[in-house]
């Protein structure tokens, strides 16, 4: 789950009341659960620790699995199935997580050789056909029943399960061939660390912050990585346009020949993949468990929003290719507007047009103090509590612990942990991954790892932007209070997942709602209400170019994964060619477009599909960002359900009609 509508956008374009520990849960079939594992992370001191947590955590599920196995399919066994889904889930996930973010690269690479042996599992698991007859002679007591029983069966039914031996076994070689290339395309990418090169004299324009401390190689130059922290500010603000290019093309060839070729591979197998259960394109096979059902229906809401905003980019366009005209004292008339250029001097005409500075915000954003300000929001408006645990045990030790409860009734809820700081080997990104979901029946509470990459000097606008919108997804995850814990948090359809949290990102630009930052830090300076007005006047400033773009990214994500087999950076070339902007040669965007080799496959156009609902929901806040009665509504019929019901009627519950696409249209007109 990570943001790309930001600033990163423009440069790619041109990404004391603790929760108890629980000896036992309620579980109906004595199945032996993990216990809770309280504050603190496991630690994994070496790869072989890791290795042998690994093997017991497997062996453990699989004695699990075969008492399900054995199991009747009675009244209990639904909640029996959820208990061993729990137990697998706390198990697998912490493990498989680390891959991401601990600082050894020997226990990240034996986290990745677990995750592959993990998914051997789920994919035997998902063709378990004693598991799949059960759910086929259950009954649902209620409403919730029946949607977990609708999950299952489709999740079984799209593992194999009802398929031919001999295709079954394809199958699942299939899934697990896919899952190991998708690693190794996420892995290309973390650990490649990047570094570009550049002289002072280079770095004119960009601030001293920045690159003043950072390593230098052997004839002095600076070496900047390609983490948010670096790369932004200087694609932002570098006078140089040679530097601005370095780093750009540097960006683009994340992983290199190797991920196009990994790519490639991907997208054929997941092809035949669809195809053994007759569906004419991976992208027909995914959309048709979504909210928007069909490829056909997605390709038509992207229509419609190029219609909306490809006027506007040209003519933004046209203004940045006269500014930098006017700026390099050159006739407009056969200029090139490159894309290095598109950040800066989108910067620059917001400075000009709007007296707005991204770089001035950081003063008043130190980075601690917009965490506290970000989860102090979340409180009033949701009726929260959130209280930082000390000394907690995590991954590294500049990773905070946050214990999560009820304000009224101060029922704990669960944990956060929020990794705030860039390093080597860390994913370079925004994300949060939902570690532990909740479960009424198991007494069963959360845990989120919120995970970014932020300046330790404080943080730009676009910035907080961003971390309000993944504390979103853990606020999602946290407050989520389901019977069953595969109805947890984020387990909703993909082209929903993204609206809770982009719903969430118009707050920072409300005055009122920054001013709570009086609340958790007296002593920091408050912005300026006249800077906060240019600030949102100034952010639909480029909103054609964003949206564009995005259009892009989902067009070429489903157009990948459609009927015809289309080679990845041949097709990039090609559609990237017919925008505005162009395709630079030599360049390999497709490679560190990991969304599309991982998760959001076929699933892109959710960013999109998602802001519809977001900006619907978010009329529910139109008098007052900070109303906690509307609050708690949303936190009731949203967020606390998660799956328990389909998207479209947790909005309805919400907003008290069905969402529209009228708030979203409007807001690209602005």
């Amino acid at each position: 789950m990570q943001r790309p509508l930001n600033a990163l956008l423009l440069a790619l374009a041109g990404a004391a009341c603790l929760a108890p520990t629980l000896a036992t849960a309620a579980n109906p079939d004595g199945l032996a659960l993990p216990r809770d594992t309280g504050v603190d992370f496991p630690q994994y001191a070496s790869a072989q620790a890791l290795k042998t947590a690994c093997d017991q955590g497997l062996t453990a599920t699989q004695r699990a699995l075969a008492r399900i196995e054995r199991r009747p399919a009675d009244k209990g066994w639904l909640a029996a199935y959820d208990a061993f889904a729990a137990g697998v889930e706390d198990r697998a996930n912490p493990i498989t997580f680390v891959s991401a973010v601990h600082p050894d690269k020997a226990v990240r690479e034996a986290s990745e050789a677990c995750e592959l042996r993990w998914n051997d599992f789920y994919s035997s698991l998902g063709q378990n056909e004693k598991l799949y007859r059960a759910v086929q002679r259950l009954t649902s007591a209620d409403e919730t029943d029946r949607q977990l029983l609708k999950k299952l069966r489709e999740d079984f039914e799209d593992a194999g399960v009802g398929l031919p031996p001999a295709q079954r076994a394809r199958a699942k070689a299939l899934n697990d061939k896919i899952a190991e290339l998708g690693q190794s395309f996420d892995r290309n990418v973390r650990d490649a660390n990047i570094k570009v090169v550049f002289t002072e004299s280079e770095l004119a324009g960009v601030p001293e912050g920045v690159w003043k401390k950072a390593p230098r190689d052997a004839e002095g130059r600076v070496q900047l990585g390609l983490s948010y922290p670096e790369f932004l500010p200087l694609m932002q603000t570098a006078e140089s346009a040679a530097a601005r290019e370095r780093m750009w093309r540097a960006k683009q060839n994340e992983g290199g020949e190797a991920n196009l070729k990994l790519l490639d591979e991907i997208v054929k197998l997941r092809k035949e993949y669809a195809g053994l259960f007759g569906a004419g394109s991976w992208a027909e096979f995914v959309i048709r468990r979504r909210m928007a059902e069909s490829p056909q229906r997605v390709e038509s809401f992207l229509a419609d929003v190029k219609g909306a905003v490809q006027a506007r980019e040209r003519a933004e366009l046209d203004e940045l290719r006269r500014a930098k005209a006017d700026h390099l004292g050159q006739p407009v008339d056969g200029l090139r507007f490159e894309c290095w250029d598109l950040s800066y001097y989108t910067e620059r005409l917001r400075k000009a047009k709007y007296s707005v500075d991204q770089e001035a915000f950081r003063q008043f954003f130190p980075p601690q103090e917009s965490l506290a300000f970000t989860l102090r929001l979340v409180e009033k408006l949701m009726g929260v509590r959130y209280q930082r645990v000390q000394a907690a045990k995590a991954w590294h030790p500049e990773v905070q612990t946050y214990a999560v409860s009820d304000a009224a009734s101060g029922k704990p809820l669960g944990l956060m942990r929020v990794d705030l700081y860039p390093r080597e080997g860390k994913y370079n990104h925004a994300a949060v991954w939902p570690i532990r979901g909740a479960s009424t029946q198991l007494k069963r509470s959360t845990q989120a790892h919120l995970v970014v990459n932020f300046d330790r000097k404080g943080l730009t606008l676009d910035e907080l932007e961003t971390l309000l919108h993944e504390l979103g997804h853990a606020v999602h995850t946290n407050l989520s209070a389901t019977r069953w814990a595969q109805h947890a948090g984020t387990s909703v359809q993909r082209d929903f997942v993204e609206a809770p949290s982009q719903m969430l990102e118009d707050w920072v630009f409300d005055a009122r709602t920054l001013q709570l930052f009086a609340e958790v830090c007296p002593s920091c300076k408050p912005v300026p209400e006249a800077l906060l007005a240019q600030a949102k006047a100034a952010h639909h400033y480029g909103k054609g170019v964003q949206a564009s773009r995005q259009h892009l990214y989902a067009s070429y994500d489903i157009a990948l994964y459609g009927p015809e087999p289309r080679d990845a950076m041949a097709l990039w070339a090609q559609m990237e060619g017919a925008t505005p902007l162009g395709h630079v040669a030599g360049t390999r965007f497709p490679a560190g477009f990991g969304h599309i080799a991982t998760g959001y496959s076929a699933g892109y156009y959710g960013y999109l599909w998602s802001l519809v609902v977001a900006a619907d929901m978010r009329t529910a806040f139109a008098a007052d960002k900070l109303d906690a009665r509307v609050g708690r509504r949303y936190r009731d019929t949203v967020l606390a359900n998660g799956s328990a019901r389909p998207p479209a009627q947790l909005v309805r519950d919400f907003l008290g009609r069905d969402f529209n696409a009228q708030a979203f249209f409007e807001d690209l007109k602005k």
